[in-house]
């Protein structure tokens, strides 16, 4: 049964048709998942030097309060979230990845979370300046000129 099953699934997949598993029922959601989550939460939030939420946030203080709330203690500031995640090259960065910027990685002054690519743009979900609230933006508005935007993941 095994053998007859493999060899149709290939033939159908030869003829160009889509084969799709249906994910395991019992997968537990990463921890990047689950605070991105808690992020998506905070959109409309005001933007607030200085503040780690519950209502209010700047930057850091997003992700300082979304892993906090799934059990991963993160540094409060950019400069040290960036140097205590794993880096990651933007060709393997994934949706729920943090993103950083910075003029260079020893300067680093923005923090958030990479929300994925559509529309033709990288989005980042993040806590943007004063005047504003969190939510999702083109990374391109903070990369303008000669900052860089470097990955990390916990």
């Amino acid at each position: 049964m095994h053998k007859t099953l493999t060899f149709s699934v290939a033939a159908l997949v030869g003829f160009g048709a889509t084969v799709a598993l249906a994910p395991d029922a019992h997968a537990v959601p990463s921890l990047s998942t689950r605070a991105m989550d808690v992020a998506k939460a905070q959109k409309g939030d005001p933007y607030k030097w200085g503040a780690a939420g519950p209502n209010a946030f700047d930057c850091s203080g997003l992700l300082y309060y979304s892993y906090g709330k799934v059990g991963k203690k993160l540094p409060r500031v950019a400069q040290s979230q960036y140097n205590s995640s794993k880096k990651v090259s933007p060709a393997n960065r994934k949706p729920g990845d943090l993103i950083f910027i910075g003029k260079s990685s020893g300067g680093i002054y923005h923090a958030g979370v990479y929300a994925g690519f559509w529309s033709g743009y990288g989005w980042i979900l993040d806590a943007p300046k004063p005047g504003k609230t969190v939510g999702y933006h083109k990374i391109k508005d903070y990369t303008a000129g000669s900052p860089r935007a470097y990955y990390g993941r916990y």
